[in-house]
């Protein structure tokens, strides 16, 4: 565009990048930048220092208890069977477990041909207390495994799960 003497120059273009422009999207990106930062943060799990407490586990009447002491798991599950089993409930013991860090695994002993693993991790619940309902969660794979009698081999079956700490309202005891 050329400008003859005495004309002024058109005024600039709403469009055009000046350098005020410049710092004031430089100032966005930053903040930005920060509030991503600052979402991921919050996000990330922070570690469960202790895991202790007892879980709903496959069905409300069946429970998943969990002593952690120091990363090594204790504990039990019990399974309520059907009215037509002669045993009202099976209760496994968690014969090899642990947690690090957020991490938890354990494995439980076998009745009648079955068993149990998990490998999952380990975060806080909606619960605000650790006295309230889904406190804690333990989110993953749980293995429910068939060893044939006969043979010694095993089915696998893999089943997503998350078992919710249960809260002292929800217990018999009050």
């Amino acid at each position: 565009m050329v400008h003859r003497v005495g004309e002024t120059a058109p005024a600039q273009s709403s469009r055009e990048f000046t350098p005020s422009r410049f710092v004031v999207c430089l100032a966005l990106l930053a903040a930005l930048a920060f509030s991503a930062r600052h979402l991921r943060a919050q996000e990330e799990e922070s570690p469960v220092d202790d895991i202790t407490a007892k879980y709903h586990f496959l069905s409300q009447e069946d429970t998943l208890a969990i002593l952690d002491e120091e990363g090594k798991l204790k504990g039990y599950i019990e399974v309520t069977q059907p009215e037509d089993e002669s045993d009202d409930i099976l209760s496994y013991d968690l014969v090899d477990g642990k947690r690090t860090r957020n991490h938890v695994e354990f494995r439980t002993n076998k009745i009648h041909g079955l068993f149990y693993r998990f490998s999952g991790t380990a975060r806080r619940g909606r619960g605000r207390e650790e006295k309230d309902p889904d406190y804690l969660q333990l989110s993953g794979d749980l293995e429910v495994v068939t060893v044939n009698m006969d043979t010694g081999k095993e089915a696998v079956r893999v089943v997503k799960v998350t078992f919710k700490s249960i809260g002292k309202s929800e217990r018999p005891d009050g």
